[in-house]
């Protein structure tokens, strides 16, 4: 599994960027990485090449434990937990109301397969809006068709 938000590889990444006032942004910048990248990485939900792990370490004044910690790979499961956090359980409430779409979409569009989670991009932006500013996620997933 990604960190517990509690753990303390989280705990002391949030304390150092607080004290900071050093970004998300500013983080990926530094590495050279993509900003979801870089946010999950540093979450725990992927690992980080021990050169990155180094440089945010570096930039953060990180302990040697939390760098070691950011290169190891993590345990991907799922934390129920995290569903009773708003923002998340809205990501849940999205594929439960359009997960159908999106697949019959990918099968008409691309045939029999699936959209990997492996082999993706995710881009994060904000939009200005007139009725309040939006949040845009792109999700650019490779098609893996089904082999028999």
């Amino acid at each position: 599994m990604a960190y517990d938000v509690a753990s303390p590889v989280i705990t002391e990444i949030e304390q150092r960027r607080s004290e900071t006032g050093i970004s998300w942004q500013s983080i990926a910048d530094h590495i050279d990485r993509p900003l979801v990248w870089t946010v999950a990485a540093l979450l725990g939900s992927h690992p980080m090449p021990a050169e990155q792990a180094r440089q945010v370490g570096e930039l953060l004044d990180l302990s040697a434990e939390t760098v070691a910690a950011l290169a190891r790979q993590p345990y991907r499961t799922a934390d129920p937990a995290l569903l009773t956090d708003p923002t998340i359980y809205r990501f849940v409430e999205l594929v439960n109301v359009y997960g159908p779409t999106f697949k019959a979409l990918i099968h008409e569009e691309f045939g029999d397969g699936i959209m990997s989670a492996i082999n993706c991009n995710v881009s994060f932006a904000r939009r200005s809006d007139p009725d309040g500013d939006r949040v845009v996620l792109t999700i650019d997933g490779k098609f893996l068709p089904y082999h028999w």
